[in-house]
């Protein structure tokens, strides 16, 4: 088959392309690289000529301000246009987000009302923000959320301007406008499931693909120093509940001194995260999460523990009677206690991440996910 994916996170569609080449078809995968991330792509559509130039990234800067016209969204325009021929009569397509290029609705609509005008079968992810999983969010029927502190705090709706920006009328516009034309939305979590219950062309969840092939188990050492890793995304920072883990480490590292050491991260590019993950045997993930994100996962992959969501919901779903992660809420309090516990048990850390390991390798096999994919394109095409 020929498949085209559009757009990538955390390097879910990257995973998702090396299971289906494994599996015999033909994947073009385009995109910006998420911006610092820069998680590879066939086709670079980013606008990095001008966000690479110092004097045309300062105009245009000034231009948005003035006129909200994003002059690296023009630039996105006319790459994808130089590259339209590449991006026909594909068997399926998968859009990583309902706005997967992140452009502002006009181009947004441009570029995908071409790929919905030369491609039958276009099936959409929930994944990432979206009009219909913030909504649900805001409903505050989540015990907690990435809108939490928001919902608690309506003074951070400057914070939240980019999480916002997804319940406006135009992204409203944009949603309608895909999910008229798609053949349906597959969650790719616990948390997307939920909100898309009951949800028109909503299909069963897929979990997110994990290429187990790259990622080997590293050998935990529990007579040493037990490395603790946090990373920072500058952007999410709030939203991902960064302040409780700095609130916990501040906690153990008056108590354990000797025991660890914290290595804290900020906006790095994912190929300079990853060493990072290396050394450390406990990574700080997220604490308003009901379940992992792709960074967790491959986390887990290598044996560490990840502090992430892993409640009951994601329990229930995998009918999982161990813990393969720590299920972590909004409460540094709490978050201490979990890392204290693993400090004075370091024989945990060893058992928790071999679990972590077979579960991935049962439930995120990236070649088996790429068949559950297919499978699912088929039917429902």
């Amino acid at each position: 088959m020929k498949i085209l994916l559009v757009g990538e996170y955390s390097r879910l569609h990257n995973s998702l392309k090396e299971g289906l080449l494994k599996n015999g078809h033909q994947v073009t995968l385009i995109g910006n690289g998420d911006v610092f991330k820069k998680y590879p792509v066939d086709i670079n559509i980013d606008g990095s000529f001008i966000k690479g130039n110092f004097f045309l990234n300062k105009i245009r800067h000034l231009i948005f301000k003035i006129t909200t016209i994003d002059l690296a969204s023009i630039e996105t325009f006319i790459r994808f246009k130089k590259n339209k021929k590449h991006l026909v009569d594909y068997d399926f397509v998968q859009l990583i987000n309902e706005a997967p290029f992140n452009i502002g609705s006009y181009f947004e609509k441009k570029l995908l009302s071409f790929l919905f005008q030369y491609n039958k079968n276009v099936f959409v992810l929930a994944c990432g923000d979206d009009y219909r999983y913030i909504t649900y969010l805001l409903s505050g029927k989540f015990p907690y959320s990435t809108v939490s502190p928001l919902l608690d705090n309506p003074s951070l709706k400057k914070e939240y301007k980019d999480t916002l920006k997804f319940v406006t009328k135009k992204q409203k516009t944009i949603h309608d406008f895909v999910f008229n034309r798609i053949q349906g939305v597959i969650p790719a979590s616990v948390e997307y499931s939920i909100a898309y219950k009951d949800t028109s062309k909503t299909l069963p969840l897929i979990p997110n693909p994990v290429n187990v092939d790259q990622i080997n188990p590293i050998l935990t050492a529990t007579d040493k120093k037990i490395k603790i890793l946090h990373g920072i995304n500058s952007a999410n920072y709030i939203k991902k509940g960064n302040r409780y883990f700095e609130e916990a480490l501040a906690i153990i590292s008056q108590k354990y001194p000797d025991k660890i050491e914290i290595i804290t991260t900020k906006d790095l590019s994912y190929t300079q995260y990853i060493k990072h993950f290396q050394s450390a045997q406990i990574i700080l993930d997220q604490a308003h999460a009901h379940d992992q994100g792709y960074n967790a996962l491959e986390a887990m992959a290598m044996e560490k523990v990840v502090f992430t969501g892993a409640g009951s919901a994601f329990s229930k779903y995998y009918n999982l009677d161990n813990i393969v992660a720590i299920d972590t809420s909004p409460d540094s309090t709490k978050i201490a206690e979990k890392l204290e516990y693993l400090i004075l048990n370091p024989l945990e850390i060893v058992k928790i991440g071999k679990r972590a390991r077979a579960f991935i390798e049962k439930e995120h096999h990236y070649i088996k996910i790429a068949k559950k994919y297919e499978e699912t394109w088929k039917n429902h095409s």
